[in-house]
């Protein structure tokens, strides 16, 4: 009933002061724009109160004023800006784990480039010196020397065949040459498919079995370099465990025990599903070579 009574009091009051304000004004009275614009809020205010007091008398509830609309609006863009920081914060933090685990790669990345370089220099520096050491031979034999490496040695091998046409037929022939045990004409049936088919997917396993028929007449120097040129680029093939633990062998017997021991540790990372036989090989031969 007091905020009844009170409204009526306050709109009784608004209307007089309106009525006042709509009395007709002299013709020379200096009211000013920004006077009229005052009139004209008081007079909606007027209209606003009278509103909510009619609603009050013909309802007999409770009179409920409303929140502005624009008051809404604000509430709800503080709502929406809200969301939007807590979004901005999450996308911020998926940001900075993706730009560690970038880092993270790029730099697991060049550290597997710098041990892949370093391997290929080794490789590379290896195959020179086997190179090296096959000049020298050739330079033995050639001055009538007798050439190291036992009986079978290269002056030994006869000239190889015509190569066939077909570059599989040739290293078939080959590959039943070796396999028959006639190892010196396998050994030149293989040696002419290097030379023949330079381009041809079979030339790593080609220089390995040819490797093979020299490790069997313990020319060292040169099994070690075709089984360099076997296994360069790491071949996941049935073979290659077995090529790079005849490298170590080889390096080994030429005397070059850092080299075979770094072979042998080659063998273990790129290979560790190896067979058993060249696991239980591969062990010896550290033995052997006194690896740390």
């Amino acid at each position: 009933m007091k905020l009844k009574s009170a409204l009526l009091a306050l709109l009784f009051a608004s209307t007089a002061a309106v009525a006042v304000a709509q009395t007709p004004l002299p013709a020379d009275d200096p009211l000013d724009d920004r006077s009229a614009k005052r009139v004209d809020r008081m007079e909606k205010v007027v209209r606003e109160l009278r509103a909510i007091v009619f609603q009050g008398r013909d309802t007999g509830k409770p009179v409920v004023v409303q929140p502005a609309e624009t008051d809404a609006q604000i509430a709800a863009m503080n709502d929406r800006l809200n969301d939007l920081e807590q979004t901005l914060t999450k996308l911020n933090g998926q940001n900075e784990v993706t730009t560690h685990d970038l880092d993270v790669a790029r730099r697991t990345a060049a550290e597997q480039k710098a041990r892949a370089d370093a391997l290929e220099a080794r490789l590379t520096a290896l195959e020179k010196s086997v190179t090296d050491m096959q000049t020298a031979a050739a330079a033995q034999l050639s001055a009538g020397a007798p050439l190291a490496g036992g009986p079978g040695a290269a002056g030994n091998v006869p000239p190889p065949p015509p190569p066939p046409a077909d570059p599989a037929v040739a290293f078939k022939q080959a590959k039943d040459l070796l396999l028959g045990g006639d190892y010196p004409n396998a050994e030149a049936a293989f040696g002419a498919y290097v030379n023949n088919y330079p381009d041809s997917a079979k030339i790593p396993e080609a220089r390995y079995w040819l490797g093979e028929t020299q490790f069997v007449r313990e020319a060292y120097a040169d099994a070690a370099g075709n089984y360099i040129g076997a296994i360069r680029g790491w071949p996941q093939t049935s073979w290659a465990p077995d090529a790079t633990l005849k490298l170590a062998r080889a390096l080994v017997a030429l005397k070059k025990t850092p080299d075979a021991c770094r072979a042998l540790d080659e063998l273990s990372r790129r290979y560790p599903k190896a067979p058993a036989s060249v696991t239980s090989r591969a062990i010896s031969t550290r033995v052997a070579a006194k690896c740390g």
